[in-house]
């Protein structure tokens, strides 16, 4: 449901995305090391023809989304044809953090043994724990987060036209309007949008809480030391978790 602008005022439903993306050259480090990586997994999977490979396709959608510069999906295409070049695994690593707090960190590696080593370390050094599949995900929505910047849309004429296109709720962040989609809808709405010549800044898909943690000063900084070094590892994409900031 897309609930009227009024009632969105004060709202901070969306305010983990916007602390995630924070420290933008990171992240936008960090996306582009995810498509690449899903882009030479696809190749190794149903080789380099995006018309006959789906998977492909989808990670060429993503990479655009991204702004994941063309000459690079090449580069990536031929570089995964290559029987040197080692295949990727995504995972998905579910963590306890201080008071309660849910950790999802979304992991594409070519070594298991390493990254289940570095959230060992991880979570030895900052505390927390690795939780059991299933107990922490449970709690949270994969859902699409298309991101577009104040200055190139008006927001009641970009609300009636992410509306009409299909998202599921919008908002606003700081410079930002985020059009809120189903994980299925993300390109489609995307699409539908940059049409009406409307530039979308990012499109991903995020894993949204269904509840939030309070927690106090104390904890809320030991929960961002751990999550901070989980971004930090090589084959961590993105971490999300469900503490109020």
């Amino acid at each position: 449901m897309l609930y009227p602008f009024e009632a969105m005022a004060g709202h901070s439903k969306w305010a983990n995305i916007k602390h995630r993306k924070g420290r933008a050259d990171a992240a936008k480090g960090k996306a582009f090391s995810r498509v690449a990586k899903e882009i030479i997994s696809a190749v190794k999977q149903g080789g380099p023809d995006p018309k006959a490979n789906t998977k492909l396709k989808l990670a060429i959608d993503k990479a655009k989304a991204a702004n994941f510069p063309n000459e690079n999906i090449e580069r990536n295409i031929k570089k995964a044809s290559s029987a040197d070049q080692s295949d990727y695994t995504e995972m998905t690593y579910e963590l306890y953090g201080h008071g309660g707090v849910g950790i999802i960190a979304q992991v594409m590696t070519d070594n298991k043994n390493r990254i289940a080593s570095e959230m060992r370390i991880a979570t030895n050094k900052k505390g927390g724990s690795v939780a059991t599949p299933g107990s922490v995900a449970f709690n949270f929505e994969e859902k699409g987060v298309i991101q577009i910047p104040k200055s190139a849309a008006k927001e009641e004429s970009l609300f009636l036209l992410a509306t009409e296109a299909g998202a599921e709720d919008f908002d606003s962040a700081e410079d930002l309007f985020l059009v809120i989609t189903s994980a299925n809808e993300l390109f489609n709405v995307r699409d539908k949008i940059t049409e009406q010549g409307i530039a979308c800044a990012e499109a991903n898909l995020e894993m949204i809480p269904k509840i939030y943690v309070d927690c106090d000063e104390k904890t809320a900084k030991a929960n961002m030391a751990l999550i901070e070094w989980i971004e930090n590892l090589d084959d961590v994409d993105a971490v999300f978790h469900n503490m109020q900031i």
